[in-house]
């Protein structure tokens, strides 16, 4: 053991490591700290400014002037059929515009009660397609549009009654077959232009714009089509071909066959000037309303290109669904087969800006 031990004298040099500085080890981590993190910031804020570009280049709507909301819950609720209870589909908080927490007097929305809810009024004219289009939104497993309010006209007398009304809608208290009740995403119902909504436009303008309400237009290209498809509809009132019942709208392709045996005769001396009097007043309904959040669709569109349902759900900002109605077309194919006199329609219309109502064009 003795002589496997070093001694050492006094000639023995000995070297020490040096001492680190504490101060400089801590100064070298906070650096190289710092400038991970700028690195991944940036990385995040690269991520984030591509998925909002290519969020909001790829659909476009018309927002009001003025919208300067800011929400503060980024929620939106799906219920479960046969279920009460909602999952939670996840979206940006600064993504969610023209939202709201209804707080209905005649029910509570339990477990819902924190998610939102957007407003929207599909304003169209009779027999444009408007009823069949409903359907579709109402297939949507969080829509609710409540059909046809304002064709009593207790509800649209005056002013009054029409804002009493809305609230009751927007409140969530109104009640028909397509209320989705506490889990409803968003709420609406149909307003033709002749129920009061040209008459009173300033009023529902400064309602719709201050309770963010979006409008969905819906129009027909084809006027002659819808002419037609009017004068067969107020046939029908009287005549009742089904059983002694009026049907606006059918579900079976024998009761559209049916229906379209009637052919209506359409008075040519004053076609034109009916014509032109309703593209009058879509151009008038689309400027009055203007200043809304608000996008416009045609009948023609939707039925040529189902894609068209998504723009649709985007600008209501729902989760996409496949949408589906059972609602079969009564007027198909060649316009001359639905309409009673039609060498008359045809030689006062050929020539003139409306002649292609004439082609069939879906």
């Amino acid at each position: 053991m003795g002589e496997d031990l070093c001694f050492f004298n006094k000639d023995t040099l000995i070297i020490k490591p040096s001492k680190k500085s504490p101060k400089l080890l801590r100064t070298t981590v906070v650096l190289f700290a710092m400038v991970c993190g700028i690195y991944i910031c940036s990385i995040c804020l690269n991520q984030i400014s591509s998925h909002s570009k290519s969020k909001f280049e790829s659909f476009r709507v018309i927002e009001r002037p003025s919208d300067h909301l800011s929400i503060q819950t980024p929620q939106i609720s799906t219920s479960i059929r046969g279920n009460n209870s909602c999952y939670v589909n996840g979206f940006n908080t600064k993504e969610i515009h023209n939202v709201h927490y209804p707080k209905p007097q005649t029910f509570s929305r339990a477990e819902c009660g924190n998610n939102p809810v957007r407003f929207f009024a599909i304003v169209s004219m009779q027999r444009s397609g408007s009823g069949w289009f409903e359907t579709l939104l109402n297939s949507h497993i969080n829509v609710s549009s409540n059909g046809e309010i304002f064709n009593v006209y207790e509800r649209r007398k005056n002013i009054s009654s029409i804002v009493k009304t809305l609230d009751k809608i927007y409140n969530l208290d109104w009640f028909s077959s397509a209320s989705k009740n506490e889990c409803s995403a968003a709420v609406g119902f149909k307003w033709m232009l002749n129920q009061g909504l040209m008459q009173h436009h300033k009023e529902i303008v400064d309602y719709f714009n201050n309770r963010s309400i979006s409008i969905i237009f819906l129009f027909r290209r084809n006027l002659l089509r819808r002419m037609v498809s009017v004068l067969a509809n107020s046939y029908d009132r009287d005549a009742r071909v089904l059983n002694g019942t009026h049907k606006s709208h059918v579900h079976s392709t024998d009761e559209a066959d049916m229906l379209s045996k009637y052919k209506p005769t359409i008075n040519a001396t004053t076609l034109i000037t009916n014509l032109q009097q309703v593209e009058k007043t879509v151009a008038k309904a689309l400027e009055y309303f203007n200043s809304t959040r608000h996008i416009t669709l045609y009948y023609e569109d939707l039925i040529k290109n189902s894609s068209k349902t998504g723009d649709v759900l985007e600008f209501l900002e729902l989760p996409h669904m496949d949408l589906t109605s059972r609602q079969v077309k009564i007027h198909k194919g060649e316009l001359l087969t639905h309409i009673q006199n039609w060498d008359d329609v045809n030689k006062i219309l050929k020539g003139t800006t409306y002649e292609h109502f004439l082609q069939a064009d879906y």
